[in-house]
């Protein structure tokens, strides 16, 4: 393992997600215009061979992301279906995405 990867766990949307500076990250839609930065909370840090879990150091750790745009996801249907009753109900639905861009972890 090289020595010198920094990257993070960090909480995005209702998820974690292993962060490194210039990655791209899409998560739950973030109420921000394109071009804004965001800052998301680390939960991990890894720096090279040290890792850091410790709440305490973690809040002084600041993972910066900007904004790219915004996007929808992949449309999904949803069909409920009762047998010998008649009903049936069809409905879709495309989930609302925030594309972020990672720009520094400190």
């Amino acid at each position: 393992m090289s020595s010198n990867v920094v990257y993070a766990i960090v909480k995005a949307g209702g998820r974690q997600e292993k962060v490194s500076v210039g990655d791209i990250v899409v998560m739950d839609r973030v109420q921000a215009q394109a071009g804004d930065t965001v800052e998301l909370p680390a939960l991990l840090l890894v720096d090279g061979e040290k890792v850091t879990s410790d709440a305490e150091k973690l809040a002084k750790v600041k993972v910066t992301a900007e904004v790219v745009r915004d996007a929808k996801g992949p449309k999904i249907t949803i069909l409920k279906y009762k047998n010998k009753t008649g009903y049936r109900k069809r409905q879709g639905h495309r989930q609302q995405l925030t594309r972020l861009k990672v720009t520094g972890i400190k």
